[in-house]
C-alpha cells in the first residue's frame, strides 16, 4: 500500500550542485574575516588561515561547477536550476578568488592588507548578492508566485 499518490517522476530531483555550492561562500567570508583579523593583529597565522580557506573555497566551488554541469543533463532538476544571473555572478565570484588567492600567495603584510583585503571584500559582497538573488528565486518557486 502507497501512502503518497504521486509519481515519482513528478518530483524534482534534488540537484547535486546544492551540495557544494554553500561551502566557497562560507569559506569566502572566513576567507574576509580573517584578512580582517591579519589587518588588526599582523599574525601571519591569519594570513595562513586565509590562504586556506581560499584554496578550499576555490575546490568546493571547482565541484560545484562540474556538479552543475551534471545537473544540466538532468532533466528531473530543471525546476530547481539556478537563475543564469546568479550562475554568472558564482562565476565572477569564482574568479575574484582566484585572484585573490594569487594576491594571498605574496609573502608578509603587502599579501593581505592593500589588495588581498579588497579583493575578500568584493568577494564576500558579490557572494551576499549572488545569495540573495537566489534565494528570491527559489522563494518564489516555493511559494508560487
Amino acid at each position: 500500500m502507497t501512502v503518497f499518490s504521486s509519481s515519482q517522476n513528478d518530483a524534482a530531483a534534488y540537484p547535486l550542485q546544492s551540495l557544494f555550492i554553500p561551502f566557497p561562500f562560507v569559506c569566502f567570508t572566513l576567507a574576509f574575516l580573517t584578512d580582517i583579523a591579519f589587518w588588526q593583529s599582523a599574525n601571519i597565522m591569519w594570513q595562513n588561515f586565509s590562504a586556506w580557506l581560499l584554496f578550499a573555497g576555490l575546490v568546493f566551488g571547482a565541484i560545484g561547477l562540474i556538479a552543475a554541469l551534471l545537473d544540466l543533463v538532468r532533466p528531473r532538476t530543471r525546476p530547481l536550476r539556478p537563475a543564469f544571473p546568479s550562475a554568472l555572478l558564482f562565476l565572477v565570484i569564482l574568479v575574484t578568488a582566484l585572484a585573490n588567492s594569487l594576491v594571498h600567495a605574496g609573502d608578509g603584510w603587502t599579501a593581505v592588507v592593500p589588495y588581498g583585503l579588497a579583493l575578500s571584500a568584493i568577494t564576500f559582497i558579490l557572494s551576499v548578492f549572488t545569495v540573495a538573488i537566489s534565494a528570491r528565486r527559489y522563494a518564489r518557486l516555493a511559494w508560487r508566485v
